[in-house]
């Protein structure tokens, strides 16, 4: 028998070291998939056999159980319910981190009965491990013939490369979606995320709309009848006191009825007279008396509503404060009715904030929460309140604008003066800033599809 030529013996190493090369090459460039599928079947180039599977360990992130030979195992099938069971045991074992020969003697009863059905009598297990000492997975692989050194290296060798290899894909599957995201789109990733930060940042709810200095509980001065202003006493913003004269109306009309009221009441007196005269001699004219009698208590009566109506025309103030009313040059000469209100006297102390909040704006808001209101004649002096009233309903302000009334008490010591304007920020409870901005929209859009 001729003797192997040990020139052909060492291009057999040669070419044997390229393809290990060659693959350890390929399998550091292959996908997470790829690199699986390369491992127990493409390994069949440097050494060979005829099943192979490939363990990764659970606790370092390992996914599951890979075979050769197919694209897509059956994970419920009783083949590889057993191998997955084999590659843990053997996982678990004394011997794990080291390259070495298996058989059905190595594990326990329960596993072994079932070798010879499912797996070739020489195996040999290749642990995947990495510098740190830690058991990435194994790869098993089985055939007939028995395993010698120098394909136990080879086997070696790649380990060191697959194990590497599946390390980093479990890496980058940890963190891999910036690593793995174009730095073109990296900026717009930033950017996402900001917007999606701030859009979960709680603000507090508010509203702006325009307010006025008011008096709390002011007395309103009305017209006592129907009449025509004859003049006011006062100016605006002028202190009275309780009684002073505020407004006079015209007496033209009542001092001419008072003296035709008179005159009645003198006549009805004097034919009241010359009756009882004769009733003394006349029967007729004595049944007479008792119609005079109540004719004369009749104009007495009306003389006495004319009187009082006279004196009812001079108005004066209901207490003391200032006379609050716009201008005198608007009110002389101009007709007014019962009840008509011609201005208000109120404390220049005991003042509140009215703000007129339009209804496209306007949101729940409960007593209590902070008010801020900015003047137009000092913005930059804010003046704080606290909110005491909200109305039920809206009204037509103004400006023609549907509104809700809302006021504040002012804190302790601050007395803006009265009638002065600006606006006014409510603040409300916390929202998402998302929702806060949204609100309009989304009740446009709730009004359009009816919920």
């Amino acid at each position: 028998m001729n003797a192997p030529n040990p020139g052909q013996a060492l291009n057999y190493q040669l070419l044997r070291l390229g393809a290990l090369l060659q693959l350890e090459q390929r399998a550091r460039a292959a996908s997470r998939h790829e690199l699986e599928f390369l491992i127990v079947n493409e390994t069949a180039g440097i050494v060979a056999y005829q099943q192979a599977a490939l363990w990764q360990n659970p606790a370092a992130g390992g996914a599951p159980l890979i075979l050769s030979g197919v694209a897509t195992p059956d994970e419920g099938g009783p083949y590889y319910l057993w191998l997955d069971r084999v590659c843990a045991a053997i996982g678990r074992g004394a011997d794990a981190h080291q390259s070495h020969g298996v058989n059905a003697a190595d594990l326990p009863e329960a596993l072994a009965r079932e070798w010879p059905e499912w797996f070739p009598a020489n195996a040999m297990w290749c642990p995947l491990t990495w510098r740190d000492g830690v058991l990435v997975g194994g790869l098993l692989l089985g055939r007939t013939d028995p395993w010698n050194d120098g394909e136990r290296q080879l086997l070696d060798a790649l380990a060191g490369t697959y194990a590497q290899s599946l390390l980093l894909h479990q890496r980058l599957r940890e963190t891999g979606f910036w690593r793995r995201l174009p730095a073109k789109r990296r900026p717009l990733a930033i950017a996402a995320a900001v917007l999606l930060l701030a859009a979960l940042l709680p603000v507090r709810e508010s509203v702006l709309a325009p307010a006025e200095i008011v008096p709390i509980d002011p007395a309103p001065v009305r017209a006592p009848f129907d009449g025509v202003v004859g003049g006011l006493r006062v100016a605006p913003n002028q202190t009275v006191h309780v009684g002073e004269p505020l407004v006079s109306l015209d007496r033209t009309q009542l001092q001419t009825r008072l003296a035709v009221t008179q005159k009645a009441l003198d006549m009805a007196r004097e034919e009241y007279s010359d009756t009882s005269q004769q009733a003394m001699s006349d029967d007729k004219a004595k049944g007479r008396l008792a119609m005079l009698v109540s004719k004369v208590a009749q104009e007495q009566a009306e003389l006495a509503y004319d009187q009082d109506m006279l004196t009812r025309a001079d108005i004066t103030a209901p207490s003391d404060g200032i006379a609050v009313f716009d201008d005198s040059s608007e009110w002389v000469g101009k007709p007014v009715a019962l009840g008509e209100r011609i201005m208000m006297v109120a404390s220049p102390t005991h003042t509140q904030l009215q703000i007129e909040v339009p209804a496209a704006s306007v949101v729940s808001f409960k007593p209590g929460s902070e008010v801020v209101f900015f003047s137009n004649l000092s913005p930059d002096e804010p003046v704080y309140g606290k909110l005491v009233f909200a109305s039920y309903s809206s009204t037509l302000t103004a400006d023609g604008v549907m509104s809700y009334a809302f006021r504040a008490a002012l804190a302790p010591g601050v007395t803006p003066r009265l009638g002065l304007k600006g606006t006014a920020k409510i603040y409300g409870p916390r929202r998402v800033l998302a929702l806060w901005l949204l609100r309009r929209p989304l009740a446009v859009l709730r009004e359009w599809v009816s919920v």
